[in-house]
C-alpha cells in the first residue's frame, strides 16, 4: 500500500463509511483508518436503528438540513445497497393538555424543516392507530417518512461498496498523531495487534471518530472542540413481542434529547431506550440495573403491557454530544483540508448518507478530483436463506448444501450464510463481525448454542487460529491458553 493518499477518512462507523463511499465516486486515493477490527464498531452498532424524520432539530441547524436529506435519501440508497430499511412512521406523545404548544411548536419547526406529511391527532385517533398507546395520551404528532433500519448493514452495505469501488480500508489502525506537513498532512498510525508504526501522507482528512473527534481536531486547530460521551442503555425483547406497536414512539423531547422511545426493529424484535447520561469514560458502554429499569419506567409511560418478560439482552451506546448542540461538519478554518464530521449525535444514523454527500463534494471540489467512470452503486448483500420463497430456498440448498446446515437455530441462520459473511468484501474476522453481517447469535439465546460452530467456521474460512478468534478486538478472544 503506498504511504500517500489523496484522503484519509478517521473512523469507519456509518459516517466515516458514507463519506467513503460518496469519495469512491471520483479519483482518488482514500484510505479509512479504524481502530476496531471491523466497521461498525462504535456508536454505529449500539443506537436506536430508527431514521428520524427531521422535526426535532432547530430550524436552519446542521442538524435539521443533514437529517431531512438523509432521509429523504434512504429508500433510493437501500435498493441500491440492499439493505432492509422500512418507513414505519413515527409518533411523538403528549400527555397533558398544557403541553399542546409544545407539541404544535414541534410540528411547526418540522413543516420548517421540511419534513412531509406531518399531521396533529388526537388522544383517540392516536390509539385507533396504535391500540396499545397509553390511555394518558391526549394528542401526537404523526410523522409519516420516519423509518426503521439495519444499522449495520447499513453501515456494512456503505463500506462495502466503498472498497469494491477502491477505497482502502485498514483496521486494528489506532491514529496517534497528526501534523501539517506542507500542502497536507502526516498522520501516524499504531496496529493495535503489533504495536507497530506506519506514517501516511495525505492532502486531506476526514474527521469521523465519534466520542473522539474532539481529540483529532485539537490536534490541529486553536479553536478547540469538546465530545461529551452521552451513554444510553436499551433492552431489546424477543421478536414475539415485535407487533406490540407498529410505528416509532417517543415522548415530547426534553433536555437530553427525545427520551425513551419504543420500536419495532426491521428484523421484527421491540427496542426501548434509550437513558441518557453524560461520563468522562469514553469507553464505558456497560449498563446498570438502575438505567435499564429507568428506561423500561419510562416506556411504560408511552405504551401499555409492554411485556418485559420477553426482554433477551440488554445494551449501552455512545453519543457524541458537542457543547454546541449541533453536528459540525465542514473544513477547520485553520486547518485548511482538515474537514470534520464531529458531534455527530442522533440523529446522526438518518443524517450519515447527507453527511457523506456532502464533504465528498467538498473535498472534491477542493482538490479538483475528476469522476470515477467506473464507479459502481450497486451492492448485493448476503441473502437470508431462511427468509426466501420455498422454491428459491430449494434451489440454492441444492447447488450449495450448506446453506441448507443451519448453524443458529434462533434465526435461521446457515453455514453458507456465515461462510458469505466471512469471504465476502471486508468480510467478517471477529464473532461479531459475523453477528452483525447475518445475525448469528443474535436471537432469543443469544449465541449460547451456536458458538462453537461458528468459531469452527471462522477459523477455517479465515486462518485464525481457534485460540485468537476474538469477540471483537483483540484481547476478547473466547478460549485462553
Amino acid at each position: 500500500m503506498s504511504d500517500r493518499m489523496d484522503v484519509i477518512v478517521i473512523g469507519a462507523g456509518v459516517t466515516g463509511c458514507a463519506v467513503a463511499r460518496e469519495l469512491s465516486r471520483y479519483e482518488a486515493e482514500v484510505l479509512v483508518l479504524e481502530r476496531e477490527e471491523d466497521v461498525c464498531s462504535g456508536t454505529s452498532k449500539a443506537n436506536s436503528a430508527i431514521v428520524h424524520a427531521g422535526f426535532d432539530a432547530e430550524t436552519e441547524s446542521v442538524k435539521a438540513r443533514m437529517n431531512v436529506r438523509g432521509s429523504e435519501m434512504m429508500e433510493t440508497l437501500s435498493k441500491e445497497l440492499d439493505f432492509e430499511y422500512r418507513k414505519n412512521g413515527s409518533l411523538v406523545l403528549c400527555f397533558d393538555a398544557s403541553d399542546g404548544e409544545k407539541l404544535r411548536e414541534l410540528y411547526e419547526r418540522g413543516m420548517a424543516n421540511g419534513v412531509k406529511g406531518l399531521e396533529l391527532l388526537t388522544g383517540d385517533a392516536v390509539r385507533k392507530m396504535e391500540p396499545n398507546i397509553s390511555d394518558e395520551v391526549v394528542a401526537a404528532l404523526y410523522a409519516p417518512t420516519g423509518g426503521i433500519v439495519c444499522p449495520f448493514n447499513l453501515t456494512i452495505a456503505l463500506a462495502e461498496n466503498a472498497a469494491d469501488n477502491g477505497v482502502r480500508f485498514q483496521f486494528n489502525a489506532e491514529v496517534t498523531t497528526i501534523q501539517k506537513e506542507g500542502d497536507g498532512y502526516s498522520v501516524t498510525v499504531r496496529d493495535i495487534v503489533s504495536g507497530a508504526e506506519k506514517t501516511y501522507q495525505t492532502r486531506f482528512i476526514v474527521n469521523a471518530a465519534g466520542v473522539y473527534a474532539d481529540t483529532f481536531h485539537n490536534m490541529v486547530s486553536e479553536t478547540k472542540l469538546h465530545i461529551t460521551a452521552r451513554r444510553g442503555e436499551y433492552c431489546l425483547l424477543d421478536k414475539t413481542a415485535g407487533t406490540h406497536v407498529d410505528k416509532t414512539v417517543f415522548q415530547l423531547p426534553g433536555k437530553y434529547g427525545k427520551g425513551v422511545l419504543v420500536t419495532p426493529t426491521i428484523h421484527g424484535n421491540l427496542l426501548v431506550g434509550p437513558t441518557a447520561v453524560d461520563q468522562e469514560d469514553k469507553e464505558a458502554t456497560n449498563t446498570s440495573a438502575a438505567g435499564l429499569a429507568e428506561a423500561m419506567s419510562k416506556a411504560t409511560l408511552s405504551v401499555k403491557d409492554i411485556p418485559f418478560r420477553e426482554t433477551i439482552t440488554s445494551f449501552s451506546g455512545l453519543r457524541a454530544h458537542e457543547d454546541g448542540d449541533d453536528f459540525t461538519i465542514g473544513e477547520i478554518a485553520d486547518a485548511k483540508g482538515f474537514y470534520d464530521a464531529a458531534g455527530i449525535e442522533s440523529p446522526g444514523l438518518s443524517s450519515a448518507p447527507a453527511i457523506g454527500e456532502y464533504l465528498a463534494s467538498e473535498i472534491a471540489a477542493a482538490a479538483g478530483f475528476e469522476k470515477n467512470d467506473d464507479f459502481n452503486p450497486k451492492r448485493q448483500g448476503i441473502a437470508r436463506v431462511a427468509l426466501l420463497p420455498e422454491e428459491e430456498r430449494a434451489a440454492r440448498i441444492k447447488e450449495n448444501p450448506l446453506y441448507g446446515r443451519i448453524i443458529c437455530r434462533c434465526e435461521g441462520i446457515s453455514e453458507g450464510e456465515i461462510i458469505d459473511a466471512i469471504e465476502r468484501t471486508l468480510g467478517a474476522r471477529s464473532m461479531d463481525g459475523i453477528k452483525r453481517r447475518v445475525r448469528q447469535g443474535m436471537g432469543r439465546c443469544q449465541a449460547g448454542f451456536c458458538t462453537p460452530r461458528a468459531m469452527e467456521i471462522l477459523s477455517e474460512h479465515a486462518g485464525i487460529p481457534m485460540e485468537k478468534i476474538c469477540k471483537n478486538r483483540a484481547g476478547s478472544e473466547l478460549i485462553k491458553e
